[in-house]
C-alpha cells in the first residue's frame, strides 16, 4: 500500500504545494510511483503541473459527492511521470454539500482504499484552512503530516492552532497520524528575522524539522506559471537544489528505503 502523507498549513502563501510538487517529483524521478490529490479549491497543485480544469470532465469534488470514483478523477502527468487527481472551483462549495453525509470525515480516505495499492506515495495538498477538506487529508494521511513553514515570524502564529487540530484528528479519526515533518520555506539568509526563525522552529521541534530549508527563490515562484514543477522547469536552480536535498532527507528518514542516486 501507499504511503500516505497530507500536506498542510492554514496559513497561505508558505510553501505548501511548491513543497508537495516538488517533492513529488523528485520522488517520481528517482522511480517511485506518484499520486498527488489536489484538495485545494484553488487547484494550486493541479495548475503547477500543467493541468487546466476547466477541461477536465471530473475533479475531486466529483468524488467527495459520490458521483464518480477517485480513478476516475486521475490525470497521468508526464514530467516527471506520476498521477494527478485534479481539483476545480467547484470544491469550494463541497465543505457543505459534504456535511449531510454519512463520516463525512473519512470520504477521502474511503475514495483511496482502492487505489492506494498501485502507487508508492499518495501525497494530500490541502486548503489554508482547517477545514473538512484538510480534516479528510489529514484522517486519510496514514504516513503523517508534512508542515511548510514560512520563516517569517507570523509564519509561527498559527502553528499551534495546526499542531492542535492534528492532535485532535489523531484522537478522534486516525491514531495512525503524526507530524512526518517540518519544511522550512522562503528562506531569506539576508535578513536576522529569517534565521531567527529557523533557531526558533528548531529549538521547539528538534525532531520534526528537515535539516534542508528552501530557499527564497524566484524560480520557485515562476515555475507554477509554466506548469511544471521545478525539476522541469529549472532543475539546476538553488529552488531545484534545496528540493533534491530536501528529497533525499526525506528518503533517508524512511524506514528501509535508500537514497537516490542520480538526479
Amino acid at each position: 500500500m501507499a504511503r500516505i502523507y497530507a500536506f498542510a498549513n492554514q496559513k497561505g502563501g508558505v510553501g505548501k504545494t511548491t513543497t508537495a510538487v516538488s517533492l513529488a517529483a523528485y520522488l517520481a524521478n528517482a522511480g517511485r510511483r506518484l499520486l498527488i490529490v489536489d484538495a485545494d479549491p484553488q487547484a494550486n497543485a493541479t495548475t503547477s503541473l500543467g493541468v487546466n480544469s476547466a477541461n477536465l470532465h471530473h475533479s475531486l469534488y466529483d468524488v467527495l459527492i459520490g458521483r464518480v470514483s477517485l480513478s476516475q478523477t486521475i490525470v497521468p502527468v508526464e514530467r516527471p511521470q506520476m498521477d494527478l487527481v485534479p481539483s476545480a472551483p467547484e470544491l469550494a462549495g463541497a465543505e457543505v454539500e459534504m456535511v449531510s453525509i454519512i463520516a463525512r470525515e473519512r470520504l477521502l480516505s474511503k475514495a483511496l482504499q482502492p487505489v492506494a495499492h498501485l502507487y508508492d506515495y499518495v501525497f494530500i495538498d490541502t486548503p489554508p484552512s482547517l477545514g473538512l477538506l484538510t480534516i479528510n487529508a489529514l484522517t486519510a494521511a496514514d504516513d503523517g503530516v508534512i508542515i511548510p513553514i514560512q520563516c517569517e515570524y507570523l509564519a509561527l502564529e498559527g502553528l499551534s492552532h495546526l499542531l492542535y487540530t492534528i492532535q485532535l484528528v489523531r484522537d478522534n479519526l486516525n491514531p495512525r497520524l503524526r507530524v512526518a515533518g517540518m519544511v522550512l520555506t522562503m528562506f531569506d539568509a539576508r535578513t536576522n528575522l529569517a534565521k531567527e526563525v529557523v533557531e526558533e522552529v528548531r529549538r521547539h521541534f528538534p525532531r520534526q524539522v528537515f535539516q534542508t530549508v528552501i530557499p527564497r527563490s524566484v524560480r520557485l515562484g515562476e515555475a507554477p506559471s509554466y506548469g511544471e514543477p521545478i525539476l522541469a522547469y529549472a532543475p539546476h536552480s538553488a529552488g531545484a537544489q534545496a528540493y533534491w536535498e530536501l528529497t533525499r532527507e526525506f528518503l533517508q528518514r524512511e524506514r528501509g528505503l535508500s537514497v537516490p542516486t542520480t538526479r
